[in-house]
């Protein structure tokens, strides 16, 4: 059963309400990439009149992790998943509408296989950039994943 954008909407409303309140939507996912929305709105925004960088930071993060989640549900195992790390830089201000889009989910299936196979854990890292209506970059975002065969 494939992952749909609007189930996946669904859990960010009950596991995850701080970015759904914020506006942070998946609007695209498949096994190689990833897009998320957020929309420059008075709840998510700092004194300064743009997204606050925190809500930019989750929108970054679901692009990344909703990959993640997906393919380790479609693994069949029980696997754990953790950001171990992160980094950010900011380039404009985010006002309007912000999409982050990453592009890494191909380096999440060898990961996923080396745990299976191992039982230690693995890390990679992936990459969200954001980008304004304009198509300028306005944040880039850096997770350091790990994954994890749960033991039982």
């Amino acid at each position: 059963m494939a992952t749909t954008t609007g189930k996946f909407n669904t859990f960010t409303f009950f596991k995850l309400p701080s970015a759904w309140w914020c506006g942070v939507r998946l609007k695209h996912l498949d096994k190689t990439r990833a897009i998320v929305t957020v929309k420059h709105r008075w709840i998510n925004q700092n004194p300064f009149k743009s997204m606050f960088w925190a809500v930019q930071g989750m929108a970054a993060e679901l692009s990344t992790g909703a990959m993640v989640i997906d393919q380790i549900r479609n693994s069949g195992k029980h696997i754990s998943m953790l950001v171990a790390n992160n980094n950010a830089s900011f380039t404009k201000k985010a006002t309007g509408k912000i999409t982050f889009t990453c592009e890494d989910g191909h380096l999440i299936g060898d990961a996923i296989d080396k745990t299976i196979a191992t039982g230690e854990g693995q890390t990679f890292w992936m990459k969200s950039v954001g980008v304004n209506v304009d198509g300028v970059v306005v944040s880039t975002f850096n997770f350091e994943w790990t994954v994890r065969v749960k033991k039982k």
